[in-house]
């Protein structure tokens, strides 16, 4: 099965997910900040227009915003949590942890990824070997525990770990050179990170997004994925909170 996706930019530093099932035409969006961003995008789409599906992973205004208009324009269905059902546009299917929901000639594995924020949902598609994972797990960054602990974002980032190494991590920000200037205060010495900022400052020269990365390249680079313990991803998340660089 052959999946395409595309990250749009939304707002100033958002990207909504656009993918669509090749085998079906199914085309679905995750998390719209705006709408006119991603109504463009879906005009520029083998079938001008066509959304069957929005998908949102957590409640955050800089990702449903667009929701509104854009279910006007298409009339999409929704999708996002239960447990965040009544701080969501309304949805159509509400989901919980462990659920399985067909998408096309896919699924989509619902993921419990609370630490942002209490609700917040990873959507695994392993048919396009990508997860939509929000505002939990960026490239070389994870999010700011806004509502949720430590101990939860752990138990997040261990179950997007657990995930094949070629998954495609779809994250909802544009953080990644932000990010790598604290993750090499973490890892000096760590290559494969040296290496990744480095291509991580020529994309953003060259005014091109630095994701999708790959759960493999995470592996190798991130701080975050790669604490060791709860202690350890608290320490690290603290210190990038008040990170100047």
């Amino acid at each position: 099965m052959t999946w395409t996706i595309r990250a749009v930019p939304n707002l100033s530093d958002n990207y909504a997910w656009l993918l669509r099932d090749e085998a079906t035409g199914t085309v679905a969006l995750c998390d719209p900040g705006e709408a006119e961003a991603n109504l463009a995008a879906l005009r520029d789409m083998p079938e001008p227009g066509r959304l069957d599906w929005i998908l949102l992973t957590h409640h955050h205004a800089d990702h449903i915003d667009g929701v509104p208009g854009v279910v006007k324009a298409t009339g999409a269905k929704v999708l996002g949590a239960a447990a965040d059902a009544h701080r969501l546009p309304r949805l159509d299917i509400s989901v919980t942890p462990g659920d399985s929901i067909p998408l096309g000639s896919g699924a989509i594995e619902v993921l419990d990824s609370p630490g942002h924020t209490i609700g917040h949902v990873a959507l695994h598609i392993p048919a396009a070997k990508a997860v939509l994972c929000g505002d939990t797990l960026f490239s070389l960054g994870c999010g700011r525990l806004l509502e949720g602990t430590p101990a939860d974002m752990f138990r997040a980032l261990r179950l997007l770990d657990a995930l094949p190494g070629d998954t495609l991590v779809c994250c909802g920000h544009e953080y990644t050179e932000s990010n790598a200037r604290f993750a090499v205060t973490v890892e000096p010495d760590n290559a494969a990170l040296k290496a990744r900022a480095e291509e991580v400052r020529r994309l953003r020269k060259e005014g091109k997004a630095t994701v999708p990365t790959t759960l493999d390249t995470e592996r190798a680079t991130n701080p975050f994925l790669r604490a060791q313990n709860v202690d350890q991803l608290a320490e690290r998340r603290k210190a990038k909170d008040v990170f100047k660089g």
